[in-house]
């Protein structure tokens, strides 16, 4: 019979090789009882920040010229990956920094591209402030602005579910700088990169029953100041500078799921394999053993989505109802074999000092985040050529 892992099978010696030594480091400095009162503490270790960027691991995705590791979106995938099977919040940031690095990383970025050696670093950390309280998946509908005065801009706004940003040297606010285009909301909006050391930004930490240590904030800009010269790509043009990181912000969602997904899977499999009852492992009964059987053949499903994604990015093909799809699937994945898991360890699972429990809580966050599934649907809808339904 052959046996099965929970692992990715076949990868290239080089990404075998960048995930063991991904999860060295970890074992390291890192290990579960860490990481678990980390989560419990939902705080934020800057001296390992530094040692994923001491180890290239935050420069992943950017050409080594530019000060970033080089390395691919299949390569990121992995690390993010098995972030996620430790510390599941670690993995959201880590997504997090990585959008800003492979931004700046863009030729028509702007000055602020001079940053991404410190990004790729962990030296210098970024967050984004994109959703507020009225809008939500709505992001047109934002009300944050800014205007030139006096040769610099000035920011007004609220931002909210904004990760990283009591950590954050900048958060680059997207904000309306000018008015939209015959009835095109998206224009007009700009990307500004608003430093967080000034009296015109505070910030209000939002404590979450998951991803408790992704470190989730309000943001508030009152009159906050920035150069000129940290505007991200072109005036009026925000929406566009971060379309272009949305198929790789989605996968490596979809990854974040899969990471915590194969952690509660691998749990329940050592669970059912070790605890007896009625005198034999209550893993030998079809009530436990079937479930981890349903689990094992998702999270391959999963895999192999989110494998062919990453594919159709690093050929350069559109991949945006792809990358959709992984993200939704592997959440969708995630619940599931969490849940199953749970069940089969019972009140263990729920034991603070089980993972199972970390794994439970996370796995909810990854329905609504980055773009909850309930809207991933209609944009796949649109795709099938069905009309828009919102």
């Amino acid at each position: 019979m052959q046996m099965l892992g929970t692992g990715p099978i076949n990868e290239p010696d080089t990404r075998r090789e960048l995930r063991e030594m991904t999860a060295g480091l970890l074992g390291r400095h890192l290990p579960t009882e860490q990481a678990l009162t980390t989560d419990r503490e939902g705080s934020f270790d800057r001296s390992l920040w530094l040692r994923l960027g001491e180890a290239g691991l935050l420069g992943i995705g950017a050409e080594e010229r530019v000060g970033g590791s080089g390395g691919t979106v299949g390569d990121a995938v992995a690390v993010t990956e098995e972030l996620a099977r430790v510390l599941p919040s670690l993995a959201v940031d880590y997504v997090l920094s990585g959008m800003a690095m492979r931004m700046l990383a863009e030729p028509d970025c702007g000055p602020v591209a001079d940053w991404l050696p410190e990004v790729a670093a962990g030296r210098m950390i970024c967050s984004y402030g994109l959703s507020e309280p009225g809008g939500g998946t709505d992001l047109l509908a934002l009300r944050a602005g800014a205007t030139e005065v006096d040769g610099e801009w000035r920011v007004s706004g609220q931002k909210t579910w904004i990760s990283l940003a009591g950590e954050a040297d900048q958060v680059f606010v997207l904000c309306r700088t000018d008015p939209a285009e015959k009835g095109r909301r998206s224009r007009g909006l700009s990307l500004i990169a608003v430093p967080t050391d000034q009296p015109g930004v505070a910030v209000r930490r939002v404590h979450l029953a998951g991803m408790r240590a992704a470190m989730t904030y309000e943001v508030f800009l009152d009159d906050a100041v920035a150069p000129l010269t940290n505007l991200v790509g072109a005036r009026g043009r925000g929406m566009q500078v971060l379309s272009k990181a949305l198929d790789v912000e989605r996968v490596m969602a979809a990854a974040i799921s899969l990471g915590l997904a194969r952690g509660a899977l691998d749990l329940h499999i050592v669970y059912a394999r070790e605890r007896e009852a009625f005198g034999t492992p209550i893993g030998a009964f079809q009530a436990i053993q079937h479930p981890a059987a349903d689990s094992i053949a998702e999270l391959s499903a999963a895999r192999a989505l989110i494998n062919s994604t990453v594919a159709m990015i690093e050929a350069g093909q559109e991949a945006l109802a792809y990358s959709a799809m992984a993200k939704l699937f592997a959440a969708e994945t995630a619940a599931r074999i969490v849940d199953r898991g749970m069940r089969a360890m019972g009140a263990m699972g729920l034991a603070d000092e089980s993972a199972m429990q970390m794994y439970f809580r996370d796995a909810r966050l990854q329905l609504f985040s980055p773009i909850s599934n309930e809207m991933v649907r209609n944009l796949l809808g649109e795709s099938l050529g069905l009309p828009r339904s919102y």
